[in-house]
């Protein structure tokens, strides 16, 4: 009897100890990936530890180019632990053409190289923050209705030349359509004019997971204002590096971009 017990308690022990869940993503290029796990444990993906909620979630990101295999590690004293290890699944990314650009948004003056050096450690900085916030855990809604101009991953040629993928999803709308914010958060980044992406906003979702709203006519959050899913953040407009009106919008873990149609149904 004793035997029994005792091969029963380890049983659950072993099943309380291991218990990993991927509650949300699949394993692909671009993907977020949400799991939950007793929250005393730890776990590294790919060796780097990440956060864990109070609740036990945790998120990662899989980035547009990104091969191989994720590794999951979970860990407890320090010795114990399950490798779990997911294939990543290869995409096929479209080309994307764009004439018709002013010159300068495509080849910018010295001048105008040191704006967008500093307009990017302005974003840089912003998707940095690590915060405990756990709104990423919550379902991100669409931030406007409209036309899909633009999709993730797209290899873009401007006026002739290649240059680096696009990350987000363009969605076209009339100009001054309200932009709402895709879930809860604060907000980390609220500008009216950068070079390329003209009114843009960010908001921190928790955990590295943040969204990026651009090329808006009218911000309407100042930074560090809490907003909360479905408010009016801005109004679509045409500023920065466009040919119409229209929203870039984005969701990054960190500096990894996530497709945001594998996050939201559009």
């Amino acid at each position: 009897m004793k035997i029994f017990l005792l091969i029963i308690s380890l049983f659950f022990f072993s099943k309380s100890l291991f218990a990993l869940e991927i509650i949300k993503g699949n394993f692909t290029q671009g993907s977020l990936i949400i799991g939950k796990v007793d929250p005393k444990k730890i776990i590294l993906i790919n060796k780097k530890k990440i956060k864990i909620s109070e609740q036990g979630y945790f998120v990662f990101g899989i980035n547009h180019d990104q091969t191989g295999s994720v590794k999951v590690e979970l860990i407890e004293n320090n010795n114990l632990k399950l490798i779990k290890s997911y294939k990543i699944s290869k995409r096929k990314y479209d080309i994307q053409k764009i004439d018709g650009l002013p010159e300068n948004m495509v080849t910018p003056s010295e001048e105008e190289l040191k704006r967008i050096e500093r307009d990017n450690e302005l974003i840089k900085q912003a998707k940095e923050t690590d915060s405990n916030l756990s709104f990423f855990f919550n379902s991100f809604e669409k931030p406007l209705e409209g036309i899909l101009t633009g999709v993730y991953g797209s290899r873009r040629i401007l006026n002739g030349q290649p240059r680096t993928p696009h990350f987000g999803i363009d969605i076209s709308a009339p100009k001054g359509t309200p932009v709402k914010s895709s879930n809860d958060g604060i907000v980390k980044l609220s500008e009216k004019d950068l070079y390329f992406t003209g009114g843009t906003i960010l908001i921190d979702h928790g955990h590295g997971v943040s969204t990026v709203y651009s090329h808006l006519d009218e911000v309407l959050v100042k930074k560090d204002a809490a907003v909360y899913k479905g408010q009016v953040i801005g109004k679509v407009g045409e500023t920065g590096r466009v040919t119409g009106p229209h929203l870039d919008f984005r969701i990054n873990w960190f500096d990894i971009r996530i497709d945001p149609r594998l996050v939201i149904n559009y």
